[in-house]
């Protein structure tokens, strides 16, 4: 049985912690404008790895915040998988560069197959994450969206998933995009689903946690590990909290 872990996410804009709903940058909450200080209270909670996507680079790639992530990272002392409209190869570089234990990376995958499976090979499968983003039809198809959920890619989760083992693919962040930013729980049969389907992959649910009862939810379907963002920020309960639940429950 894989141990999984906890895993407290920040989305960056600006420099400031904020969430949005639904994808929607017009939608936006700020939380903090000192995201050390809060990575370092999960980190002194239990956390051993966290998730950070930077909005401002997904946004435009020419404001990357590259170099402040550099600076969390060096501050807290805590593996830190970084995300955030990772376009190209030199994206993903200096962002190992700087640090991260791991880049995520989304859309870029799904449209340009062959050039992430070749920074697989050069940099090592276990630098990345793919962060699938799916939408789950009346069929029960599972599509990935693309381009900030805007768009359909019309490939399939499975579909994927099976070409990018090739490569050695090891870490997969998986969001049904119904439920992220709403704390409304987390679709737990699709994890199952998926987690049986291909054992050998560490899959990470995120989206929709809102409370312990929702993460007391994913045990037992296989995942490695649970990103929450929301409803740490908003103090539905912590990160020790999180962890006693899964380990004990």
């Amino acid at each position: 049985m894989k141990k999984s872990i906890i895993i407290p996410a920040l989305d960056l804009i600006d420099g400031h912690v904020v969430r949005l709903y639904q994808g929607d940058y017009a939608k936006t909450t700020l939380y903090t404008d000192n995201p050390v200080a809060q990575f370092q209270r999960y980190v002194e909670q239990g956390a051993q790895q966290l998730h950070l996507v930077d909005l401002t680079g997904a946004k435009n790639p020419n404001k990357r915040q590259t170099r402040l992530i550099g600076e969390i990272i060096a501050q807290v002392k805590c593996p830190i998988q970084v995300g955030g409209g990772i376009r190209c190869e030199q994206d993903a570089a200096d962002l190992l560069a700087v640090g991260a234990n791991r880049v995520v990376i989304g859309s870029t995958a799904v449209k340009e197959r062959e050039t992430v499976k070749s920074w697989f090979n050069k940099y090592g499968a276990e630098k990345f994450v793919l962060a699938l983003d799916v939408n789950i039809n009346e069929k029960g198809e599972k599509q990935i969206a693309v381009s900030g959920w805007q768009e359909n890619s019309g490939v399939s989760l499975e579909e994927l998933i099976k070409d990018f083992r090739e490569v050695g693919l090891q870490h997969v962040l998986c969001t049904d995009i119904s439920r992220d930013g709403t704390l409304a729980g987390s679709n737990v049969d699709l994890y199952r689903e998926i987690c049986a389907a291909f054992p050998e992959v560490s899959f990470i649910s995120s989206g929709g946690i809102g409370s312990l009862q929702d993460v007391e939810a994913l045990k037992g379907t296989g995942v490695g590990g649970v990103i929450i963002g929301r409803a740490l920020l908003e103090g539905k309960f912590n990160v020790a909290e999180a962890i006693s639940c899964w380990q004990n429950g």
